[in-house]
């Protein structure tokens, strides 16, 4: 093993007077502050960052120590040793230069496992690949970049245990800080009008026109005009955002001419719900009465814009991302490995999952909007093509185009509208956990965890009082995640709570996702899941409606940050 040195060596990648070929894949964007990591295999030997302080290594690179906030910050030759704490066989996305399917995996660094790389493995099969064996770096040359991936070391001990999260999931209610004040902003509020577009796979409408449809139905629906409305919210707001956004607040206020006395739109917040936290804050401020809140998604047509050559993509470089130059794209390759860590630590099992999907989709058939309605069968979920391993594709949202709208209103102005008003019990909007990703909770979906502490420490209700519970489920992991993390059952228990599904039927202990969740019904981002709550406790969900239904909860994200909502009847 080689000796841990300081280094602040700036290695040359150019090879025999030249960078190597460029294999197409998606590579780093090289700055002064990253090039020690970057380059470091030409002298194959890996760099990372060091607090000179408190001798603890820093991934990705900051100008200053998260643990213990010192500014003297070097670079230190590390072993290149490492733990397997996690890996995906991912089977369904495939990029220039690294064509499916590959291994996406985690490691853990043996001078400092707080640090995970992400990486491929390569050099085996990746059946014979577990949890907790012993890696060793290999560099391969690509362009001007050293890429630090991993195989299996010759000698194998035997399995190493799993690095241990910052806080433990299980005390993460003791880093939630107590209310600021014994007056809650949530009494000041309430929902009082929501309105969704139609919903539905390619439905070649321009996003804007589904979130008017939207945003008139939900004005209408409270009693409202537009000319009451002075206040806007949207997430993920203006940007490049594809085929995840209409416009933002300038696109909505642009088209309908309203003139708002607040305004709010941006993806950091808390998660996509995080619009209607924001509104209420305003409302509550006293800046609006009245706040139209919005979140748009048209991917099914963006796609196939994309595939007619009708729209362009977007300009591609190199990426910021210390994930996406190893073929890590998606969600769906981080929560594929925590899930593989959750099953690994408490014995969960894909038939976990499978009961989550299997609940959705009984609860779209009920549900004319939903875009599949089809019955599923356990055998259905588990054969079903992979996408990433242990996800296969019903472990994924459904895609789609469509638009909702909610309206939050001050509390005193609700009780005169057209509907009975759903108040506010309390909010989780914490951040417990790491944001980065591949840095964070390492058995649940990041982000989930505080959110989830923080709602309780708000009110004096508790999981028992939930009536209805409509959680995130971008992925089925998502949403046992949630149902963990809320207190529904203990952490590591989903797998006993789930089985057999009976738990979250609508005739259940918690009725779960009533709608079809984003996995049968649509990937509405968290907002489809507040309408669906609204209706619930309005007690106008049909055939799919849960008798006197009186408190919900509704959880939105999760990996960007998340956030909750207790909600419930004037009654």
């Amino acid at each position: 093993m080689r000796k841990h040195v300081a280094d602040s060596t700036v290695v040359d990648p150019v090879v025999g007077g030249k960078a190597a070929e460029e294999s197409g894949r998606p590579l780093p964007q090289i700055t002064p502050q990253n090039r020690f990591f970057w380059t470091s295999g030409a002298d194959g030997r890996l760099r990372l960052q060091e607090c000179e302080s408190c001798s603890a290594l820093i991934h990705p690179p900051q100008p200053i120590c998260r643990y213990c906030r010192s500014h003297q910050l070097g670079v230190r030759v590390v072993s290149g040793s490492a733990t397997l704490i996690g890996f995906t066989v991912n089977h369904r996305f495939s990029l220039p230069g690294l064509p499916a399917p590959y291994v996406v995996a985690q490691v853990a660094i043996d001078e400092d496992q707080r640090v995970r790389l992400t990486t491929n493995v390569v050099e085996c099969d990746p059946a014979q690949l577990a949890l907790g064996m012993r890696m060793e770096v290999v560099f391969t040359q690509d362009g001007d970049v050293w890429l630090p991936l991993f195989r299996p070391a010759a000698e194998q001990p035997a399995s190493l245990p799993l690095p241990t999260d910052d806080v433990d999931p299980g005390q993460i209610r003791k880093s939630v800080r107590p209310m600021v004040t014994r007056e809650k902003f949530e009494d000041k509020v309430a929902l009082t009008g929501i309105g969704m577009s139609e919903i539905g796979r390619r439905l070649m409408v321009s996003p804007m026109a589904l979130t008017l449809q939207a945003c008139e139905r939900a004005v209408a629906d409270a009693g409202l005009t537009m000319d009451d409305i002075d206040g806007l919210a949207s997430y993920p707001g203006a940007g490049q955002v594809g085929g995840f956004g209409e416009g933002g607040v300038t696109g909505v206020e642009a088209a309908l001419g309203l003139r708002p006395t607040w305004h709010n739109g941006g993806i950091e917040t808390f998660g996509p719900g995080g619009s209607v936290i924001a509104a209420m804050l305003a409302v509550a401020s006293g800046l609006a009465r009245h706040v139209l809140c919005y979140r748009t998604l048209w991917e099914a047509t963006y796609s196939e814009q994309m595939r007619r050559g009708e729209i362009s993509p977007p300009a591609t470089g190199r990426t910021p991302s210390w994930m996406v130059p190893f073929g890590a794209t998606s969600a769906a390759h981080t929560l594929a490995q925590n899930a593989q860590r959750h099953f690994h630590r408490y014995g969960t099992t894909r038939e976990t999952l499978g009961w989550i999907a299997l609940n959705q989709r009984a609860n779209a058939a009920l549900n004319p909007t939903a875009v599949y309605r089809d019955p599923m069968t356990m055998d259905d979920y588990l054969s079903a093509r992979t996408i990433t391993t242990p996800f296969g594709l019903y472990d994924c949202d459904v895609p789609c185009d469509g638009s909702i709208a909610v309206i939050v209103s001050a509390v005193d102005a609700a009780h005169d509208l057209a509907k009975p008003p759903v108040l506010v019990e309390a909010v989780g909007t914490q951040i417990v956990e790491r944001i980065e990703w591949d840095q964070s909770t390492l058995t649940h979906e990041p982000q989930v965890l505080g959110p989830a502490a923080h709602l309780w420490s708000r009110t004096s209700m508790s999981p028992s009082d939930v009536d209805v519970a409509e959680l995130y489920d971008g992925f089925t992991f998502n949403c046992l995640s949630w149902i963990e993390a809320l207190g529904f059952c203990g952490i590591g228990e989903a797998k006993d709570f789930l089985d057999g599904g009976t738990n979250i039927a609508r005739d259940g202990v918690l009725p779960l996702n009533t709608h079809g969740g984003q996995l049968s019904h649509g990937r509405t981002h968290g907002m489809g899941l507040i309408h669906e709550a609204v209706t619930q406790l309005r007690g106008d969900a049909g055939a799919r409606q849960v008798p006197g239904a009186r408190v919900a909860v509704a959880a939105t994200g999760g990996l960007s940050p998340g956030g909750a909502l207790l909600l419930r009847t004037d009654a």
